[in-house]
């Protein structure tokens, strides 16, 4: 069995992140492996979480280093970084685990949102057909490596935003992705909150300013107080 080690990063996850542990209670049972890695919950976070996952540790703040934190101690042969508010349907990991058997080296899923606004549909086909034809995965995608090459890779880039981008282009020099069609369902709450065509456009103009160079600490400025308003 190729072992995976899923690795959850959460800061004050306590409302909604048992619901996706709770989704990977089967990869337990067959001998897989969960991590939480969180970065400063006061929430309860980690002691909700406790019974629901092999292990809890503690990083700095951020997702980058909360997730290489776990990829480095992580026991698993593949890394299946998974956002704290996503659901994770069976198919998905049986696809997972078939995926792990194949020869590939990373991959990604398909991504649908939890909303019923019509225009969340056209956002997700969006997003996944953006990847398919770029290579580039999203971290709401759940990236999954097998973790050879992400030792080879250097690991997450350090970065205070972008770093599944950062990551892919890493990736890409390797192979391109195995695109599961299965999807993962991801929280569209940052949609909703803030609006969907103003939460598009402020992702457009950061990935925009990303790709012709600019300083990912000055972009994540520029999104985390908006996030968190």
């Amino acid at each position: 069995m190729e072992r995976i080690s899923v690795i959850v990063p959460t800061l004050n996850e306590a409302a909604g992140v048992a619901r996706t542990l709770t989704d990977l209670a089967p990869l337990r049972s067959l001998g897989h492996e969960v991590i939480l890695v969180d970065g400063g919950s006061r929430d309860g976070t980690c002691d909700l979480v406790a019974p629901l996952v092999d292990r809890v540790l503690d990083a700095p703040r951020g997702r980058a280093r909360q997730m290489d934190t776990g990829a480095r101690l992580a026991a698993g042969k593949w890394l299946w970084f998974l956002h704290a508010d996503t659901q994770v349907p069976p198919a998905a990991l049986d696809a997972l685990c078939s995926a792990c058997r194949a020869p590939t080296l990373w991959g990604r899923f398909d991504v649908r949102l939890s909303g019923t606004a019509p225009a969340l549909r056209l956002i997700e086909r969006s997003i996944n057909l953006r990847s398919r034809l770029t290579g580039i995965a999203t971290g709401d995608q759940g990236i999954f490596v097998a973790r050879s090459v992400y030792a080879e890779v250097g690991g997450l880039p350090q970065i205070p935003l972008m770093e599944d981008v950062a990551l892919s282009r890493l990736l890409l020099h390797r192979r391109r992705p195995l695109c599961l069609r299965t999807p993962l369902i991801t929280s569209s709450r940052r949609w909703e909150e803030r609006g969907i065509a103003r939460t598009v456009l402020l992702m457009w103009r950061l990935r925009l300013a990303y790709s012709l160079g600019a300083d990912p600490a000055s972009l994540a400025g520029r999104y985390y107080p908006w996030a968190r308003r």
